[in-house]
């Protein structure tokens, strides 16, 4: 995960305040159902934080780290 939060970090703007420094962070959460049930955390975020107005953006990194070959271009899209 830390080549993608890297990526998000060099290549931060914060669409609010056009300010280039972020924080990231990354949570982990359950489920509905058995996993809730068994406190099974696989549901995991990426949240980026603006350090400057603390606009937040949550991002799935499963789905990032999944187009290895695109991460580019996806945060290109991202972070224009």
């Amino acid at each position: 995960m830390s080549r993608v939060t890297d990526e998000i970090r060099s290549r931060f703007k914060c669409v609010k305040c056009q300010h280039d420094q972020c924080q990231t962070k990354e949570l982990a959460m359950t489920g509905s159902g058995l996993s809730k049930l068994l406190d099974i955390q696989h549901n995991h975020y990426l949240f980026v934080s603006c350090e400057n107005c603390g606009y937040v953006e949550v991002y799935n990194p499963s789905i990032l780290e999944g187009k290895k070959g695109q991460l580019g271009t996806i945060l290109d899209i991202f972070f224009g």
